[in-house]
């Protein structure tokens, strides 16, 4: 089962909406497609989105790593399949969307040729998921109406993005949660936006008006591990790294510094399936639950970080995966199924993916 050819797709996606936080706002989701195919007939399929305000990744950098990899992965048996990740990953430091999307592919393709899901394949079983909404950052009253909007399609529970003034924001919660009362619940995430010192009085404001919040999201630099530390120390609502942990070396890091109680684990961001299952294994000896997340990527992506959930579903127990929903439409045939607020995954082998239309294909 030789890998024959690695092909390169693109696909604008238009958005239902503006997604907006405190670092972009994105009106169409640009994807970056790869597609491997084997001697014997095997195809598989990866994908990326370019978050350059997150990862530093463009369309134009990931497609020129993808190339830049393809002679080392073209002509090896992935039968061989530890030795192609390696390969991957010792071949160029960094550049971890542009490696996610191949290992999807790969990840696609060996579970393929093993006859079974990829989720089976990982050792997994958990075939349904129910994930949250994200709430972008807008003028108050816009942010009640997509709230209130996201309830009547179903979805119980809301991610709101803040990251701006933190008093501002405060005031955003405490409209949001009178608009749509206690029984939804709120997870809180500030991209970066704030200081450590704002952070702790924010939360602590939040918390005297008896608001219960699932979690607050990476409210300080990716890069302020103390910074961290300091929010949980004073701080009893459940604090979540999101952007502070790329690489399974950085959870252990973060972790060891006892700075927060959960880790958000996305593939674009740490480079993959295999990776994000490292992190997931190592938050797990450290007793640390995690999120499975997204960074505005297609149905290829997200899916595949649903396979992987259902891999590691003791230590996964909470769900983002809601970026498919916020498209007007999908390219991709099969696959995982989003039907908000339920991602339900396909018993097909492999990812189950059976094309995807209007891509054209290079090589």
């Amino acid at each position: 089962m030789f890998i024959k050819d690695i092909s390169i797709g693109l696909a604008q996606i238009p958005l239902i909406k503006p997604f907006k936080t405190a670092l972009r706002t994105v009106n169409t989701l640009e994807c970056i497609l790869v597609k491997i195919t084997t001697k014997s007939g095997l195809v598989g399929y990866g994908e990326t989105a370019p978050t350059k305000a997150i990862t530093g990744d463009t369309k134009e950098s990931i497609v020129e790593v993808i190339n830049f990899l393809k002679p080392y992965i073209i002509g090896q048996n992935i039968l061989d399949f530890n030795h192609i990740l390696a390969t991957l990953h010792n071949s160029i430091e960094f550049n971890f969307s542009a490696k996610s999307a191949l290992e999807i592919a790969l990840y696609d393709i060996f579970s393929q040729a093993n006859k079974l899901p990829l989720f089976r394949h990982l050792g997994g079983s958990k075939k349904f998921f129910k994930t949250n909404n994200t709430i972008s950052l807008n003028p108050t009253d816009i942010m009640i109406k997509d709230s209130l909007e996201a309830i009547e399609h179903g979805f119980t529970s809301l991610k709101i993005k803040l990251g701006q003034d933190y008093k501002e924001d405060i005031d955003r919660v405490l409209k949001i949660h009178k608009a749509i009362g206690d029984d939804i619940s709120l997870k809180l995430d500030a991209n970066q936006g704030w200081n450590p010192q704002d952070s702790v009085s924010f939360l602590n404001t939040i918390e005297s008006k008896n608001i219960k919040i699932d979690l607050i999201e990476q409210p300080v630099q990716r890069y302020d591990i103390e910074g961290l530390r300091y929010i949980k120390d004073k701080t009893s609502i459940p604090l979540m790294a999101d952007e502070s942990v790329f690489s399974p070396k950085d959870a252990i890091t973060i972790l060891e510094a006892g700075a927060v109680d959960i880790i958000n684990i996305k593939l674009d961001k740490c480079g993959g399936i295999s990776k994000a299952l490292q992190i997931a294994d190592i938050c797990e000896i450290y007793a640390t639950p995690c999120m499975i997340g997204c960074m505005l990527e297609g149905a290829i992506s997200v899916g595949a970080a649903a396979h992987v959930a259902s891999a590691r579903s003791g230590i996964i127990t909470m769900y983002d995966l809601d970026s498919p929903m916020l498209c007007q439409s999908s390219p991709v045939e099969g696959g995982a199924n989003f039907d908000a607020p339920i991602v339900e995954l396909s018993e097909d082998f492999g990812l189950g993916i059976k094309g995807v239309n209007g891509v054209i294909w290079t090589d």
